[in-house]
């Protein structure tokens, strides 16, 4: 008789980001976010059909699991809000009143919640359901070691709050995890991020990436960077040097309060009002955005450092919301404290149903030896769903789309890399959909990274969303060194890299007195729409391994313009989620002033569709975030 193996479904939902998980014996079989099939950005709901999906694609019932893991101890949240509210009370009543019912109705009645929404997806028999439920940080933790490329590895982890802890060191070692050290709650350098987020006029838990990417436009030379720097550390925290923090609780709000801080404590802190989140951007809300990320970069090199003296170690993984932070990577990477770096692309919230999931089978299930997998067992993390040429044609046949169908990829490539390099910007859907935040090629909008309008056109045109909005650069893994000062693999674009001194131009002396959008455009390198305003680029490095289509595709516009990388965003526009399915996509490239869609081996020109100048009948309105 063969062993039976193990089949185990992660789930994380009810906070944001729900997302699920199916590996089997370790192996990560499929991985998605729920936002993608129900079309609601971060949705926190119970994930039906990313669970639908996951089942689908390995071909298991829920009969056939081991055990369903969800990536939280439900009980451990609940007591930390009632020690919360008991230690701020009676002002922290209103927000405890509202909190409570939520709470006692859906975190209480987690299981039988568990239990009635995989009853939706199919009957089945209760009674052997196993129902596990790892440490919100372990399964963070879990889900940066386990696949990463490292037989042992010190290991980060750094978001805004799981139960108590909001910050963990722990140390892989083969199959076992070990936590040596936890920030706790309050204290967290993820809630410090977010409450910047939301006084800048951002929206809190999507808005981050916003403040990361003006950053750039900060001027560092500025006497007003620096004193906001000192006014931070000053005031509102206290950073140890070990990494560890002290926020001063009576500037922020989030303990208690429905909102983030006190702002106006903050303005007489900072000098300004909050800003609302349509008001021009000035100077010293960019001063201020690179003051909270310098503050945060030097947090995060502290705590590496400590993770380093703890474990020895010279690996590292890293996982939690600020893992996302791929400036912080950067400098970290670049400070050559630890001699490789390993960042679980899916860090947030959807990326611990896949880390509770690898938790339960080494450490509650597995007999086994882990085994490692290189460059990582993510598979590039293309583990959402994929769509035949059938289904492309069933929704043709439904849009009236009008195409061509190449039955040569070398053809069809030659197409669409001459279209780029004629200005024109592509939507790109191949194979696979990416899990985690960011579109590595599967799901992605393209354009040229020399074409000094693309950014603007991108943004404005196609995303509809702020205009200092940064892009990204894919580039051939084999050429990132002609570009960037990059000698390391990024395929998931979480590292932020300088443009190289050669590609770059000379600028004004005057530069950092220009204003924001004069420095935006004016031209700073050859890569024009991919070089931030400090000269750097969040860099994914595309590996034929991985990802050959894609990486045929850039090797051919390579072919006609002597340059080995596009410009790369997320197929979606603001406010949506990344696409998923082939109507999704035909959907946002109506709507959007796209100019070309390639799906699978089919080419869609906008000029050629019915009734292509009425973009209206196409657009959704999603929330903007």
């Amino acid at each position: 008789m063969h062993n039976h193996s193990k089949k185990i479904l992660g789930i994380s939902a009810f906070y944001h980001d729900s997302a699920a998980a199916i590996i089997e014996d370790g192996k990560i079989i499929a991985a998605a976010q729920e936002e993608r099939f129900t079309r609601d950005k971060h949705t926190p709901d119970f994930p039906l059909e990313a669970i639908r999906y996951c089942l689908e694609e390995s071909g298991f019932s829920i009969d056939e699991l081991d055990a369903v893991v969800f990536y939280d101890k439900p009980l451990l949240k609940f007591e930390r809000l009632l020690e919360t509210y008991y230690r701020f009370s009676p002002k922290g009543f209103l927000s405890f009143a509202k909190a409570m019912p939520v709470w006692l109705n859906e975190k209480m009645f987690l299981k039988k919640m568990i239990r009635d929404g995989l009853n939706e997806i199919e009957p089945y028999s209760r009674k052997n359901l196993k129902l596990l439920f790892p440490e919100h940080h372990l399964s963070h933790s879990a889900s940066a070691y386990y696949p990463s490329p490292f037989e042992e590895s010190a290991i980060l982890t750094i978001d805004g709050v799981g139960e108590w802890s909001t910050a963990s060191i722990s140390h892989g070692k083969g199959s076992s995890i070990e936590v040596l050290k936890e920030l706790n709650f309050p204290h967290s350098v993820g809630l410090l991020y977010s409450a910047f987020t939301y006084f800048l006029g951002f929206t809190v838990n999507s808005g981050e990436y916003k403040l990361m990417g003006l950053a750039p436009y900060g001027n560092p030379e500025a006497k007003e960077t620096s004193d906001f720097e000192q006014l931070i550390k000053d005031n509102l925290i206290k950073i140890f040097d070990d990494g560890s923090i002290w926020l001063d609780q009576s500037y922020f709000n989030y303990a208690t309060g429905l909102r983030m801080v006190k702002d106006d404590k903050w303005k007489t802190l900072f000098g300004f009002d909050r800003r609302d989140s349509e008001d021009e951007l000035q100077q010293h809300h960019c001063n201020l955005a690179l003051a909270i990320q310098r503050v945060t970069e030097d947090i995060v090199i502290k705590m590496a450092l400590e993770a380093k003296k703890l474990t020895g170690s010279k690996n590292l993984c890293m996982a939690g919301g600020v893992a996302l932070n791929c400036v912080a990577n950067g400098k970290l990477q670049a400070a050559g404290i630890f001699d490789e770096i390993y960042i679980q692309p899916a860090a947030g919230d959807a990326g611990g149903a896949l880390g509770a999931a690898l938790a339960a089978y080494h450490l509650y299930f597995s007999k086994e030896e882990r085994k490692v997998t290189r460059p990582d067992a993510m598979e590039g993390s293309y583990l959402g769903p994929s769509y035949s040429d059938k289904e492309v044609l069933q929704v043709i046949r439904k849009v009236k789309a009008v195409y061509h169908h190449f039955t040569d990829l070398n053809k069809m490539n030659e197409v669409v890399a001459g279209e780029l390099a004629k200005g024109q910007v592509v939507g790109w859907f191949q194979g696979r959909m990416e899990f985690g935040p960011r579109a590595l090629g599967n799901r992605s909008i393209l354009g040229d990274a020399r074409n000094p309008e693309m950014q603007k056109k991108l943004n404005l045109k196609i995303k509809y969303r702020e205009g200092f909005r940064p892009f990204a650069p894919s580039v051939l893994a084999e050429e990132v060194g002609n570009y960037f000062d990059l000698d390391k693999p990024s395929p998931y674009m979480l590292l932020v890299s300088p443009v190289k001194e050669s590609r770059r131009t000379t600028l004004p002396t005057n530069y950092h007195d220009l204003g924001l959008w004069e420095r935006l455009y004016h031209e700073r390198s050859d890569i024009q729409s991919v070089t931030h305003l400090d000269f750097s680029a969040r860099i994914q490095t595309v590996h034929e391994e991985t990802n050959p289509r894609y990486h045929a595709l850039i090797k051919e516009f390579q072919r006609q313009t002597n340059y080995g990388l596009v410009v790369n965003t997320s197929f979606n526009v603001r406010g949506e989620p990344i696409v998923c399915t082939p109507h999704d996509a035909y959907r946002c490239f109506m709507s959007t002033e796209m100019d070309v869609l390639v799906i699978n081996d089919f080419v869609f020109m906008k000029q050629e569709q019915p009734d292509w100048e009425n973009r209206e009948k196409w657009v959704v309105n999603f929330k903007m975030d």
